[in-house]
């Protein structure tokens, strides 16, 4: 159950929704429906005269930013033919909180929908879309944001100062979570990664199932959830993450779906490996710094390749 201070977040940021949509569109909403929170955000479904909508506000200033990084990448991607959420404003003039308002996509979750393989079979060929949208620089700080300071120009700038990658390498060694063989791979094929000379686009990073909404026969309807979304090398950047929670027969279909050759995905599959352990660090050395030494037991064989059963 909600705490008493959890509740009264919960109305406050009800309030605030349905003040939101009356500013907006001139009367309040018929309904308005709280789907749940997130760490900083509230969601909201709404039904209004005019629309039904999706309402979400956040107590976190630096959302404001994610909200119109959002904005951009949705209508971007929706021009070229991705089906996206239309996200109709974006502000925190209204409220003093930053908040976004989109029409609701009519569907569900793909999370646990029967047609898993379609369904990344067309996603697939959606993020094949995706990344024909050409960016500039690199990183989470692009083509959206008048920004300059916390933009990386160039790749080797955006993996020593952005991603970090030494100092993750120096992490995954002082706590021993890779065997010697496999960290001498890691730094193997770092280097051939930190000579890469690759044009940037648009990758989505979190096209897990759960951010794409689809009809009941398993149609995409939507590509949700667009806020972490970077300017980066493509497909294998948003690949190394898309692929990482899919079982062996969706990972083939998403793969058939974007359209790679067996000896393409071959080439690419080292540095997607190489992606994936890097990101795991920030998690590991919060577990270090709980001693969780349990769960770094367990981390160190799942990066060992304990759990990968395809390969020898």
């Amino acid at each position: 159950m909600l705490s008493r201070k959890d509740a009264l977040s919960v109305r406050r940021a009800r309030h605030l929704a349905r003040a939101i949509v009356e500013h907006h569109f001139g009367t309040p909403p018929a309904r308005l429906l709280h789907k749940g929170s997130g760490l900083t955000n509230f969601v909201f479904e709404v039904k209004h005269a005019q629309a039904e909508l999706i309402v979400r506000l956040s107590d976190e200033p630096a959302k404001l930013g994610q909200y119109l990084k959002e904005q951009w990448a949705s209508e971007r991607a929706r021009a070229a033919g991705v089906p996206t959420a239309e996200i109709l404003e974006v502000g925190n003039e209204v409220v003093p909180h930053p908040y976004m308002i989109a029409r609701r996509v009519r569907g569900a979750e793909a999370t646990h929908h029967p047609r898993e393989v379609d369904i990344v079979r067309q996603l697939g060929g959606l993020v094949r879309q995706i990344h024909g949208i050409q960016t500039h620089g690199f990183g989470r700080t692009f083509d959206w944001s008048s920004n300059t300071l916390s933009k990386y120009d160039t790749w080797p700038d955006y993996l020593t100062r952005g991603l970090r990658v030494e100092e993750r390498i120096e992490a995954l060694e002082r706590m021993q979570i890779l065997p010697v063989r496999s960290l001498r791979a890691l730094r193997r094929t770092v280097h051939e990664i930190e000579r890469w000379d690759r044009i940037p686009a648009l990758n989505h990073t979190d096209l897990r199932l759960k951010n794409v909404i689809v009809d009941e026969a398993g149609q995409v309807a939507a590509i949700i959830d667009w806020e972490d979304c970077e300017s980066n090398v493509a497909p294998i950047w948003d690949l190394a993450f898309a692929l990482h929670d899919l079982g062996i027969d969706a990972k083939e279909a998403f793969v058939q779906g974007y359209g790679l050759r067996s000896d393409e995905l071959m080439e690419m599959a080292p540095a997607m490996r190489a992606f994936n352990v890097l990101g795991y660090v920030p998690t590991l050395e919060a577990m270090a710094a709980a001693r969780d030494d349990a769960g770094l037991d367990r981390y160190r064989a799942r990066l060992a390749g304990a759990l990968d059963l395809y390969s020898l």
